[in-house]
């Protein structure tokens, strides 16, 4: 049965690589960003894909505008079955150097965005009592770094917000459900229009991955929402783990190399941010789902495609402790009969 999926930030990166992919589902996709050019194109790719697609131009700050949208998308595609938060923007800089409009508005759109994006899907779910809610969450809404302090904070509020109203939905017994999928670095074009005060051009910490896996993570959360949250690439889980388990070294450690490991050795982007204003504008240019990082970027994820299948991973595993087990057998077997001791 085909579904409906709204996707904030859909005009770019993550948000973008999942329209495709429910779109060769044929699922009828709503493409909510500010910016034109880039909804107009995703809507093309999914128009090809075998999707149907409805833009919605808005601004997730806005809830009246988000409101809006959702109003729309049910007008035109019946009832929403899953709404994916994606959108967001955000501020690279030391804290000192970003000024409070600037916080303001930053965690307006990647904190405020979620929490006006799943009010507006539940207020149609409930009622219902049924749908699904994916927050594109971050291994930073567990484990800050330098640098990315706005960013870091709308993540973990977003976290907090999210289990709050996870224990809501249990405490009513609703089926609606919603999860979190936590994100690695990805190799978006968030990286050469955010707003930056860096002498260097910015790029994720490596190892990176591109916006395939991350819009592959999400899919299988949204099909899979019963669980709390889903851990997309190996990266992520080796970074809370490692910060549950020696927080103060890993303070140490990005203290030393977080600076460095966020900046290229290319100059900063010279043209417009994306903070208040998408920057397609004037030049109606679409950015597409990728960054300018593919040479570096990985395609494959071991543990976001284990987490898809974990029947199949059980199996292997299984089968490779059996073998295990039959080979220890047949050594002992050997030293059985040889006298070996």
């Amino acid at each position: 049965m085909s579904q409906t999926v709204v996707i904030t930030g859909a005009s770019a990166g993550i948000g973008r690589a999942t329209a495709r992919l429910y779109a060769a589902r044929g699922a009828r996709v709503v493409l909510l960003a500010r910016g034109r050019a880039g909804l107009d194109a995703a809507a093309e790719e999914v128009t090809s894909l075998g999707g149907r697609a409805l833009v919605q131009v808005a601004d997730v700050a806005d809830p009246d505008q988000v409101e809006a949208a959702a109003a729309a998308a049910e007008k035109e595609f019946g009832p929403v079955d899953v709404w994916i938060n994606c959108a967001f923007s955000t501020v690279f800089a030391p804290f000192e150097e970003i000024t409070p409009e600037e916080y303001r508005r930053a965690t307006e759109v990647t904190y405020l965005g979620f929490v006006n994006g799943t009010r507006a899907a539940l207020k149609r779910m409930l009622p219902r009592d049924r749908g699904t809610i994916v927050q594109v969450g971050s291994a930073l809404g567990e484990r800050s770094v330098p640098l990315q302090s706005v960013y870091c904070g709308a993540k973990h509020a977003i976290n907090g917000f999210t289990s709050s109203l996870r224990t809501e939905l249990l405490h009513r017994g609703s089926n609606v459900c919603v999860t979190v999928a936590q994100m690695p670095a990805v190799n978006t074009p968030q990286f050469s229009w955010v707003l930056s005060r860096l002498p260097r051009h910015p790029q994720p910490v490596p190892p990176i991955y591109q916006p395939e896996v991350a819009a592959r993570g999400v899919v299988h959360a949204a099909d899979h929402p019963r669980r709390k949250q889903y851990y997309i690439g190996a990266t992520t889980v080796a970074t809370i783990w490692a910060n549950r388990l020696a927080p103060a070294v890993l303070d140490r450690y990005l203290a030393r190399t977080g600076y460095r490991s966020q900046q290229t050795g290319q100059r900063p982007p010279t043209g417009k941010n994306n903070l208040f204003e998408p920057v397609d504008r004037p030049a109606g240019q679409d950015h597409g789902a990728h960054g300018v990082f593919d040479d570096s970027s990985h395609s494959r994820s071991f543990e976001a495609a284990a987490a898809r299948h974990p029947a199949a991973v059980a199996g292997i595993l299984a089968a490779a402790a059996g073998g295990a087990a039959a080979t220890v057998k047949a050594a002992l077997n050997r030293r059985g009969r040889t006298g070996l001791r």
